[in-house]
């Protein structure tokens, strides 16, 4: 004969009382207002051609009077963005400036710099590190060749987002919305090679299957660019990590570029995974 018991492990209790412990902490520091606010932020986050506000009221099923005071706050701060016909609202880049603000900036390129110094001795040839910055990328670490001879960026120059190995890795390594908004925001760049929508996506798509850029230079004669991505939890770039190779000719040959690659590709990684 089967018959139910209600008696509890001592740990079926303890996670009970946990659960419980945690909800009402939970209660106890709400606040209704900023959660409003993180809601409808969310709630934008997902798409990128935004919503009016009647279809933001419908989604989160509040009281139009409420949205409408929210969303006017968001937009005085500058949070999210109105149309010009006053019709629709989507999220303005403001969360993700202050996400790359100089301390995040700092902490990268304090992490990145030993193991760019690493690679750069270990097969003589330069490395930079790169991160989106208003439709372009910025070089915020760069370590030259310890040998007599290389090529390198230097810091802080602006990469093109299209035509560039560290600008495609990194629109080749986000979500589609993402890419979207980091394309809408792509001004060229002075010599910038133009590309179809249909070119750049079978790169980004060569690129993803690699797992790198390994090519031809498309702004100097005599370089292979060597890209790989520095990722985030979720597999999403958060910087470029590139080596221009310079190929020696001498008697001093120096690392083959696959080796180069393999190294950096390890190096990329160490630092994704911190």
């Amino acid at each position: 004969m089967n018959r139910k018991t209600t008696t509890k492990t001592p740990g079926h209790s303890l996670s009970g009382a946990r659960r419980a412990s945690e909800a009402e902490s939970s209660d106890r520091y709400r606040a209704p207002a900023l959660d409003k606010g993180l809601d409808i932020l969310e709630l934008l986050s997902e798409q990128p051609h935004g919503l009016t506000r009647g279809e933001i009221v419908k989604a989160m099923g509040r009281s139009p009077s409420e949205i409408y005071r929210m969303l006017e706050r968001l937009v005085a701060r500058h949070y999210v963005s109105r149309s010009p016909e006053g019709d629709r609202y989507a999220m303005s880049l403001k969360l993700f400036v202050l996400a790359h603000r100089h301390p995040p900036v700092e902490r990268l390129v304090a992490r990145a710099r030993p193991a760019m110094e690493a690679f750069a001795n270990a097969v003589e040839q330069s490395c930079h590190l790169s991160v989106y910055d208003r439709g372009n990328l910025t070089v915020v670490a760069q370590v030259s060749s310890p040998g007599k001879l290389g090529f390198s960026l230097r810091l802080g120059a602006r990469v093109s987002l299209v035509d560039t190995a560290s600008g495609q890795v990194l629109l080749a390594f986000q979500n589609e919305d993402r890419r979207a908004e980091m394309l809408a925001a792509h001004e060229a760049l002075e010599g910038e090679i133009p590309l179809s929508e249909a070119e750049l996506a079978a790169e980004l798509r060569r690129v993803r299957d690699l797992g790198y850029w390994q090519g031809e230079s498309r702004q100097s004669f005599g370089i292979t660019d060597i890209s790989v991505p520095v990722l985030a939890p979720g597999g999403i770039a958060i910087a470029a990590l590139t080596c221009p190779h310079v190929r020696r000719i001498d008697r001093h040959g120096g690392a083959a570029v696959d080796e180069v690659r393999e190294r950096l590709a390890e190096t990329a990684h160490d630092l994704s995974l911190e």
